[in-house]
């Protein structure tokens, strides 16, 4: 019985992976790109990722659109990406080079995509109570770990582990 159901899950984990894959064809190329950026695999990608993400912050602050405004622009740039990106990027990468091994990346990728969705919504289904006790009771805690100073407290001691961290990585380079 069990092996039954495991062999169920996993034929509904491929089917839902594959149709996945299916759905996202056009952007396996900027897929894989992003892996690569989202993994650093290169030194320059954390602060290319902190530099993309403060310029989006900063046009969005200096621009202080409503929240309409805000959600309408979002959902536009969301529908443009999705028309443009399968037409430009094969010429922008070149998808006849599109290997095994490029394939396998992808699929590796939409699985994970797909996990990632289940685990969500597996959480959110089964603890949506115990995450809003969470949530209520932190804030609720807040103002009064505030005022007696037991957030600073925490804070400093992460900043000083932060701390040993860095000189410890300071003095094995050295």
């Amino acid at each position: 019985m069990v092996a039954e159901g495991d062999n169920r899950s996993t034929n509904l984990l491929a089917a839902e992976t594959a149709s996945l894959e299916e759905q996202l064809q056009g952007w396996g190329e900027v897929m894989l790109m992003a892996d690569k950026v989202l993994r650093w695999e290169r030194a320059w990608f954390p602060p290319a990722i902190i530099c993309v993400v403060s310029l989006v912050f900063l046009i969005i602050y200096y621009l202080d659109p409503s929240v309409l405004s805000g959600v309408s622009c979002f959902v536009m740039f969301l529908y443009l990406a999705d028309y443009l990106v399968p037409i430009v990027a094969p010429r922008i990468f070149g998808s006849n080079k599109w290997t095994t091994e490029q394939q396998q990346k992808f699929h590796d990728i939409c699985s994970n995509l797909v996990k990632t969705r289940r685990r969500t919504v597996g959480w959110w289904k089964f603890h949506n109570l115990l995450l809003t006790y969470l949530i209520v009771t932190s804030l609720l805690l807040l103002p009064g770990l505030n005022q007696h100073g037991i957030i600073l407290k925490y804070i400093g001691m992460a900043k000083r582990v932060i701390n040993k961290l860095l000189e410890q990585k300071e003095k094995k380079n050295e």
